[in-house]
């Protein structure tokens, strides 16, 4: 009898799996297992040198040191986040550890990704690869850990790794504990370090490390990059999309490889650069360029008019404004170099607007919008409203489009034209090298420097030098130079031994660039005047000693037994002590209050 009361024991193993069709007469369904989703970043993260994009320097030295068996003890990878070096890291390990498809391999650059140590390391699973993550474990007894665990030989592989991500969060009584071993590590360890923040480690530190700087991928190679990466995944992406997530990456793969995943999440068929606008809150490039060309047109209007379809559109206009930034450097670039206009790493609409817009732009009004702009995006960011700040700014750089910089308006002045602007005119300049210029309803007077400098003697030259900035050339005519004579345009010099040689030269081709008039500089033999440091010396000493005769100075000096004359100070005088009149027989004085003078109130000396 079978059942309940069966002596021999029920089966305890599972129930036989139901057969025939199911409850409602239909196939019964199969089995579903979940496949977890690997997101981009890691599914395509490089296993091998040559899958690095962007540090070609690096990878070529590091093969080189592979293939000449001098690889470093320590190394040291710097650069902004996402850019491989945590990855960088990985494949030196597996490079040192590689023992190749039949296990009698050596270390190499290109390790063979199917050996056992390869796929272990790969897996992450090796105990002989350390990884630490200095910024939660940034003690010196984590580091006292780091070096029990050097000492004892790996089990498995040839090489102890130890990787430690953010290294300048150590301590310094951590940097301190590991010195020691990072200078003489034992012959089966490699250390590899990796930090965002390189002038915070220690140069005691960098001093025991090869030092690589990885550097930001360019916009082009991200595009090309994340394009494979699309096409090998099966999805459509327009190119204009493409380089919209890689500007928004800023040099950075990971960054550029998760938005590229957002991206393809929230699509619905191909990949479009307005999708790509929407889920990065940004303006339109052709709106930025509608933008730049309004508020360098002086048209507030339609500026706002732009403002307000990029914010209906989703744009964050401090956003736009550092768009805009980016835009004017953009443009200032393609006016210094030309050559950029054939280059295909910049955007089609960059080289074809962009370049329209360079050839109508002057530096100066780049400049100009480049410094309001910069101003203004931090403007933005302070203000309750953001939309409101960034809209006085594009007010701003409208009114302030078609105004001439200083440099043309003292060029226009001088040269007797009208500055062109909006409701501005300039009267013609007056008698005595003054102008008055009118804009905006204002008066300003304003003088006209004269474009031919006066020169009555030697001492004008010289401060005309002082002006050209020609620091070194100014000092030898003050200390090295004799004037034997001076007869516009013509002067005639005995220089010192230590002038130099092309010190005529140099002055005759300033003089006649300062002035439009050529010079002749002649070198003589006569004795000359002497220097002008050596009258302002002579000066200053007949001033001394005419106020040393005075008699308030020695009644003062009879007063203070001990007392000094330190410096007699002449407004007459100019800049090299000496006096701005011709010298008379009689040094001038400073005017000195007479003996029986009535002393001054305090508040009298005050004002």
């Amino acid at each position: 009898m079978s059942g309940l009361f069966q002596d021999d024991p029920p089966q305890l193993d599972a129930p036989p799996a139901p057969q025939g069709p199911g409850l409602f007469g239909d196939a019964l369904p199969e089995p579903v297992h979940a496949v977890p989703y690997r997101v981009l970043a890691r599914k395509y993260r490089p296993t091998s040198f040559n899958d690095l994009i962007g540090q070609e320097a690096m990878v070529r030295i590091l093969r080189n040191a592979f293939a000449t068996g001098r690889v470093a003890h320590a190394f040291m990878l710097t650069g902004v986040r996402g850019v491989g070096k945590t990855t960088t890291a990985r494949i030196i390990a597996r490079a040192l550890n590689c023992i190749g498809p039949d296990g009698n391999g050596g270390p190499t650059a290109d390790p063979c990704g199917v050996c056992p140590n390869c796929i272990a390391i790969l897996a992450e699973r090796e105990p002989d690869v350390f990884e630490m993550d200095a910024a939660s474990r940034t003690g010196v007894d984590d580091v006292r850990e780091i070096i029990e665990v050097s000492r004892s030989r790996p089990m498995n592989i040839r090489t102890k790794v130890f990787i430690i991500d953010e290294v300048h969060m150590l301590t310094r009584n951590a940097f301190n504990a590991l010195l020691k071993t990072l200078e003489e590590p034992p012959p089966h360890v490699k250390f590899v370090f990796a930090t965002t923040e390189l002038r915070k480690v220690p140069v005691t530190v960098l001093s025991r490390c090869q030092r690589f700087d990885l550097r930001r991928v360019r916009v082009a190679e991200l595009a090309a990059h994340f394009g494979r990466i699309a096409e090998a995944e099966k999805v459509a992406i327009e190119p204009a999309a493409l380089d919209l997530i890689a500007r928004a990456a800023d040099g950075s793969v990971r960054d550029g490889l998760s938005l590229l995943d957002q991206a393809i999440a929230q699509a619905e068929g191909s990949i479009t650069d307005v999708a790509v606008v929407d889920m990065l809150g940004l303006a339109d490039r052709g709106l930025v360029f509608d933008l730049m060309d309004a508020v360098m047109a002086g048209q507030p209007r339609q500026a706002l008019q732009i403002t307000e379809l990029a914010y209906e559109r989703g744009a964050d206009l401090g956003t736009m404004l550092q768009d805009l930034l980016e835009l004017v450097h953009t443009i200032t670039r393609l006016k210094s170099v030309p050559a950029l206009r054939d280059s295909h790493e910049m955007p089609e609409v960059e080289r074809t607007r962009g370049a329209a817009l360079a050839d109508q732009l002057s530096v100066p009004a780049l400049a100009r919008a480049w410094q309001m702009l910069l101003k203004g995006v931090g403007e933005v960011e302070m203000a309750p409203d953001r939309r409101a700040a960034a809209e006085m700014v594009l007010i701003r750089l409208c009114h302030v489009s078609d105004l001439p910089s200083p440099g043309d308006l003292v060029r226009r002045l001088t040269s007797g034209g009208a500055a062109s602007g909006a409701g501005a005119s300039n009267a013609a300049p007056s008698g005595g090298g003054g102008a008055r210029a009118i804009a905006g309803g204002a008066s300003v007077a304003m003088a006209v420097p004269d474009s031919s400098p006066r020169l009555t003697n030697f001492r004008d030259v010289t401060a005309l030098v002082a002006e050209q900035r020609e620091a070194m050339l100014h000092a030898h005519l003050v200390h090295s130079v004799h004037v034997v004579r001076f007869a516009p345009p013509v002067i005639e010099l005995r220089p010192q031994p230590e002038a130099p040689r092309d010190l005529a030269p140099r002055l005759a081709a300033l003089l006649t660039e300062a002035t439009g008039t050529r010079w002749t500089i002649a070198l003589s033999t006569e004795a000359g005047e002497a220097t002008l440091a050596e009258q302002g010396t002579a000066a200053d000493a007949a001033r001394r000693s005419a106020a040393g005769d005075h008699p308030l100075v020695r009644a003062i000096m009879a007063a203070f037994p001990g007392a000094r004359m330190d410096t007699v100070h002449d407004a007459s005088t100019d800049v090299y002590g000496l006096p701005t009149t011709p010298l008379s027989d009689e040094p001038d004085m400073p005017e000195f209050a007479p003996l029986d003078a009535e002393p001054a109130d305090e508040m009298e000396i005050d004002e």
